[in-house]
């Protein structure tokens, strides 16, 4: 006969990982918001509701840059940009990364960082990817912002799509990794806000490379066939 202990606390159910945070207070920071992604996934976030500030080294830059994207944007320098956001993505060039990061240190700290850059090369023979020193872009961050919460996202969107008032929807899926699955649940939630995306959790930053490297891929995609390609996760 099998006897059951009374004392025992109940099973705590399985977290339905479909189950994410809202995060339409969020105010959302950009830094390299004047770039092509950068202003492309600020418009996507402002045209979706969300509260979107544009960073530059240049704040007369990132003014002009914010009111021509329209939709509530707002235009500062990186370090007030950083400060004033809840959630920052660091879309700058690779070149630029570290130095970006390194400066802004203290204003990042407690922030929630979302990385996007991918670190690529270019020759005759097209895009191939770099392997930093820390792994990839996403681990250099996190050994740089030792006191923020990194996470690695929206790495393979196409900047014309994003950036074109015509579309609508950007059919695609985004890789999200990081550690905490709290966090990493909130960059989902943010994908999830621009119409047609959807946030995929894939895994810890150690995982970052491959994912920062498949754009080298995407790029001879869309040379070949003309287009803007992106990803779907099956079965998911």
């Amino acid at each position: 006969m099998t006897t059951h202990d009374s004392g025992s606390a109940p099973k705590t159910p399985a977290k339905d990982p479909s189950d994410l945070p809202d995060v339409s207070d969020l105010t959302v920071g950009v830094l390299g918001g004047t770039g092509p992604q950068g202003r492309g996934l600020a418009y996507r976030l402002a045209r979706a509701g969300q509260r979107v500030i544009i960073g530059s080294r240049d704040a007369g830059r990132a003014g002009t840059a914010a009111a021509e994207l329209g939709h509530g944007v707002e235009g500062a320098d990186n370090a007030e940009c950083a400060r004033r956001s809840d959630i920052v993505i660091v879309a700058v060039p690779w070149e630029g990364h570290a130095k970006t990061l390194e400066s802004l240190r203290e204003e990042l700290t407690g922030k929630l960082v979302v990385d996007c850059v991918n670190p690529l090369g270019f020759d005759k023979k097209g895009a191939y990817a770099l392997t930093p020193d820390e792994g990839s872009a996403a681990q250099q961050a996190a050994a740089l912002l030792p006191d923020s919460r990194v996470t690695a996202a929206f790495h393979h969107l196409s900047a014309v799509l994003l950036q074109d008032p015509e579309i609508e929807e950007i059919d695609t899926d985004v890789m999200v990794l990081g550690e905490a699955r709290a966090d990493t649940d909130i960059v989902q939630a943010l994908a999830g806000r621009i119409p047609g995306m959807r946030g995929i959790f894939a895994g810890r930053l150690r995982n970052a490379h491959q994912v920062e490297s498949l754009v080298a891929n995407l790029i001879s995609v869309n040379r070949r066939y003309k287009a803007h390609a992106g990803l779907r996760t099956t079965d998911v």
